[in-house]
C-alpha cells in the first residue's frame, strides 16, 4: 500500500477542524434563528403580529428544504472527490450567504422583495449546512481510532453548540438597542461579522489532509462512480432509520427559536430568554464529549435513546417554568433539558449514523438521511407556532409535539445495529461483502 493510503491519522486536527468549521456554519445558522424570531417579522414583513411570526419563521424552515437537494450533490463530491474539499465549499458558500443577508433591503423599502430575497439567501445556507455536519463527520470518524469514534466525532456537533453560544452572545446587545437602531442597522451588524469568523475557519481547515478511509478506497478502486446507487441499493433501510433518527433534532430548533417567542409571550425578556440559550449551550460544549465518551463504553443506542425520551420528560417543566417568575428555576430546567437531555443524542448521533455506511457511501449516506430528517426540525417552529405554541398555553402544544418525534426517533434507533465495537474499515459492510471496483 502507497504512503498516501498509509497516511497517519490525526484525530484530534481532524476533530478541531470540525469543531471551527461547524461553529462558523452554525453561528450563521442559529443566528438567522434568532433574528426570525425577534427581528425579521417586523423588518421583512408589512406587519409584526402573529401571521408574520409564523411567515418569518417559514423562512427559517426554507433552508431545510434546499437541504435534501444539496445532501445528493454534496454526498455526491464528498464520496467521489473527498472530504475536505467539500466542507471548503460549504464554508465559503455558508459566510457568503450570510454576509448578503446582513445587506438586504427590507419590507419598507421593496416591498414582497425583500423576504423573497430573505428566502434565496437561506436556500443558500441551507445548501451549504446540508454538507456541513456529514462531512465533518464522516471526516473525523474516519480519522479517530476505532474505539473513541463517538468521542472525536461528538466534536462536531459541539462546534455546532459553540456557533449557537457565539450567535447568542453577538445578539443579546442587539435586542437591547433602541427600537429605531436595532430594526434598521442594528440588526444587520451580526450577519457582517460572520465574514470574520469564516476567514478564521477557512485557514484552519484548509491544513487538513484527507482521511487514511477515503485515500485507500480511491488507490483501490472502491469509489463508486455514482456513490447514490449502492447506497440505495445496499443501504437503504439505514437511510430510513436515519431520517426518522434525525427528527430529534427538531428538539433544537423547539428550543433555540419557539421558546424565544413563547417566553416573550409569558413575560419573560428577550434577552433572558437568549441568555437561556447561551447558558445551555455552554453547558452542552461540556457535557456531550462525555456523552461521545459514554457511546463509547456502553454504545451509541442507549445514549442516544436516553437523549431522545429525556428531552420530551423535561420539556413541558422547562416551557412551564418560563411562566412561573423564577429565573433561577428556568435556567436549571434549560440546562436539565438541553444540556443533560437532547445533549446526549446530538453527541452520539455523528457516529451513530456515520457507522451504518461504508467509506465509500458514508458522506451521501449521512447527508441524505439526515437533511430528509431535518425538514422536521427546520418546520418545527412554524408547524408549533401555527398550532398555538408560541402563544398562551403553547407549552401544551410544544411538550407534546417534542413528546411525538422523541419516540418516533426512539423507535427507530431500536431497528439499529450496534456498531461500538466494529472495526471502520468493516463498518456498513456485511460480514461476507466485497467491494466492486469502480461501481
Amino acid at each position: 500500500m502507497t504512503t498516501t493510503a498509509t497516511t497517519r491519522k490525526t484525530p484530534v486536527k481532524a476533530a478541531a477542524a470540525s469543531f471551527m468549521g461547524s461553529a462558523v456554519e452554525y453561528y450563521d445558522f442559529f443566528l438567522f434563528g434568532s433574528a426570525a424570531a425577534l427581528i425579521f417579522p417586523t423588518v421583512f414583513f408589512p406587519s409584526g403580529d402573529q401571521a408574520a411570526l409564523v411567515m418569518s419563521f417559514a423562512t427559517f424552515g426554507f433552508a431545510y428544504v434546499a437541504r435534501p437537494v444539496g445532501a445528493v450533490i454534496l454526498g455526491h463530491f464528498g464520496d467521489r472527490i473527498g472530504r475536505q474539499k467539500v466542507l471548503m465549499f460549504t464554508l465559503l458558500l455558508m459566510g457568503l450567504s450570510t454576509f448578503v443577508i446582513g445587506c438586504l433591503p427590507g419590507f419598507a423599502q421593496i416591498g414582497w422583495f425583500a423576504p423573497i430575497l430573505l428566502v434565496l439567501c437561506r436556500l443558500a445556507q441551507g445548501l451549504s449546512a446540508a454538507g456541513e455536519q456529514a462531512g465533518a463527520s464522516s471526516l473525523t470518524l474516519e480519522h479517530a481510532p476505532d474505539g473513541r469514534r463517538s468521542f472525536f466525532t461528538s466534536w462536531t456537533l459541539t462546534g455546532t453548540q459553540g456557533g449557537q453560544i457565539l450567535a447568542a452572545l453577538v445578539f443579546i446587545p442587539v435586542v437591547a438597542l433602541p427600537d429605531d437602531i436595532k430594526f434598521s442597522w442594528g440588526w444587520r451588524v451580526p450577519f457582517w461579522l460572520s465574514a470574520v469568523v469564516v476567514i478564521v475557519a477557512f485557514f484552519i481547515r484548509r491544513s487538513l489532509h484527507e482521511t487514511p478511509e477515503f485515500e485507500q478506497a480511491k488507490e483501490t478502486g472502491q469509489i463508486a462512480r455514482m456513490p447514490l446507487v449502492p447506497l440505495l441499493k445496499n443501504h437503504w433501510r439505514d437511510v430510513l432509520r436515519v431520517i426518522f433518527c434525525a427528527f430529534i433534532a427538531a428538539v433544537s430548533t423547539v428550543f433555540g427559536t419557539l421558546a424565544i417567542a413563547y417566553g416573550k409571550e409569558v413575560g419573560l425578556a428577550a434577552s433572558v430568554t437568549l441568555w437561556l440559550v447561551v447558558v445551555a449551550n455552554v453547558v452542552a460544549l461540556f457535557t456531550q464529549p462525555l456523552f461521545g465518551k459514554l457511546a463509547d463504553r456502553i454504545g451509541r443506542k442507549p445514549v442516544f435513546i436516553y437523549g431522545a425520551l429525556s428531552s420530551a420528560a423535561f420539556m413541558p417543566f422547562y416551557m412551564l417554568s418560563m411562566g412561573a417568575g423564577n429565573d433561577l428555576l428556568t435556567f436549571g430546567l434549560a440546562v436539565l433539558t438541553f444540556s443533560c437531555g437532547y445533549a446526549a443524542a446530538n453527541a452520539v448521533w455523528p457516529s451513530f449514523y456515520g457507522e451504518m455506511f461504508s467509506t465509500r457511501v458514508r458522506f451521501s449516506g449521512m447527508a441524505i438521511g439526515t437533511q430528509l430528517g431535518f425538514l422536521m426540525a427546520g418546520f418545527a417552529p412554524s408547524i408549533v407556532a401555527a398550532l398555538g405554541g408560541g402563544g398562551a398555553g403553547g407549552w401544551v402544544v410544544i411538550s407534546l409535539f417534542t413528546a411525538v418525534i422523541a419516540i418516533i426517533a426512539s423507535v427507530s434507533a431500536l431497528t439499529a445495529r450496534e456498531t461500538k465495537n466494529v472495526p471502520t474499515a468493516r463498518l456498513g459492510l456485511r460480514d461476507d461483502e466485497r467491494v466492486p471496483a469502480g461501481v
